[in-house]
């Protein structure tokens, strides 16, 4: 699977994507990460952003740079999409992009609500996603309408950018990839899973007051432990 990240802050995911399971995942290449700036796209003193027609506060980027982001990623990938000949065969002169394995993603407080649901279909059907970031009153919504972006809300709130939006789904996302995790049962939505969770001491004294691991987890009995996971489940 390959993200394809299209924000004016690539700097933002630096951290993240050095640490735990994403970092491992990248070095493993089970998962590729990739930025285009639009920055890159403005000439000397040229801003990546403009007044809004019809006025209003802020400020909106600018499409043309945007465009030219996607573009540079939507070329990317064609290089991965050989055409084939007449025969059957893979001509490597000649790539084009296969749309159906591609997804394109605006975030938008008034998008389809992102879930688990989302991030699983997401997994199985595609080979690259794009993540268009945007920021300060939004981006030029022709951008949308010339790649038919689908607008993602990763919850009721709004926030400053979309790059946290990116690393939401470039995370749920992931995990849902084989070998990402380790083992398919690392997975806490394919198992019961509780929302209390205890590891040692047994006894974890607070205060003059002790707190106890719950007696039935010390049991052994397998059957009571899945009864109350289920009971305590989120």
């Amino acid at each position: 699977m390959r993200f394809h990240i299209i924000t004016i802050f690539p700097e933002a995911f630096d951290s993240y994507l050095k640490e735990s399971i994403i970092g491992r995942a990248i070095e493993a290449k089970k998962i590729k990460v990739l930025f285009y700036n639009p920055l890159s796209y403005c000439k000397p003193k040229e801003r990546v952003d403009g007044r809004p027609y019809g006025g209003g506060p802020g400020m909106v980027l600018r499409p043309e740079v945007f465009i030219k982001s996607i573009e540079k990623a939507l070329a990317k990938i064609a290089k991965s999409f050989p055409r084939s000949l007449e025969g059957g065969q893979p001509d490597h002169r000649k790539t084009s992009v296969n749309l159906r394995k591609v997804k394109i993603i605006n975030f938008s407080p008034s998008g389809k609500k992102f879930d688990t649901a989302y991030a699983k279909t997401s997994a199985k059907k595609y080979t690259d996603i794009i993540m268009i970031s945007g920021r300060y009153e939004g981006i030029d919504a022709r951008v949308n309408k010339i790649f038919k972006a689908e607008d993602i809300s990763i919850g009721d709130y709004v926030l400053t950018g979309g790059e946290l939006p990116a690393m939401v789904l470039l995370d749920s996302i992931s995990r849902q990839i084989p070998g990402v995790l380790g083992t398919y049962e690392s997975l806490e939505e394919e198992r019961i899973s509780s929302s209390e969770v205890y590891t040692r001491p047994e006894i974890l004294k607070y205060k003059n007051k002790n707190y106890k691991v719950p007696k039935v987890l010390l049991s052994g009995n397998h059957k009571l432990i899945e009864e109350w996971k289920n009971k305590t489940k989120e």
